[in-house]
């Protein structure tokens, strides 16, 4: 008889490891637009937060803090989506917050799924940015830290 691992049951939720770097840059190439800059410095300061099924990074978000918080990129692998990962890691977000405090993303207007991702979780689009991705225009999309 052999002994079995249990597998892990929803997405788990930690900081990323600079032994992630690697797995996050792939995730990153899923991005229409990417900034491995942004990636680097996220991971070195210990601000990216990633999403594991069976112990395999596959997710990530990349938070920036200031007046509030602006998620400047969520990903998370094709065959592991529609399994709760985005949410998991917009809820360890918001669990980083203060009560009241925003958190601000930038979606592409033609961007259907995530921008009903996003409204179910909580967002609401406030407003279009014209040049917001080099040239190409955004929906700016804001909630509390506390989701609906």
């Amino acid at each position: 008889m052999t002994a079995e691992t249990p597998r892990e049951r929803g997405p788990r939720v930690r900081r990323a490891r600079p032994t992630d770097g690697t797995r996050l840059s792939r995730l990153q190439s899923l991005l229409p637009r990417r900034s491995p800059d942004l990636l680097d410095y996220g991971l070195a300061v210990g601000d990216v937060l990633v999403s594991t099924a069976d112990g395999a990074v596959v997710g990530y978000v990349l938070p920036v803090s200031g007046d509030g918080v602006h998620v400047a990129e969520l990903v998370v692998a094709e065959d592991h989506r529609r399994e709760g990962h985005a949410s998991a890691l917009l809820d360890a977000v918001c669990d980083s917050l203060g009560d009241g405090d925003e958190i601000t993303l930038a979606v592409a207007p033609d961007n259907e799924g995530a921008r009903a991702f996003y409204r179910d979780y909580g967002f609401e689009a406030v407003e279009r940015r014209e040049d917001y991705f080099e040239g190409d225009p955004a929906l700016w999309f804001v909630t509390s830290a506390s989701p609906l």
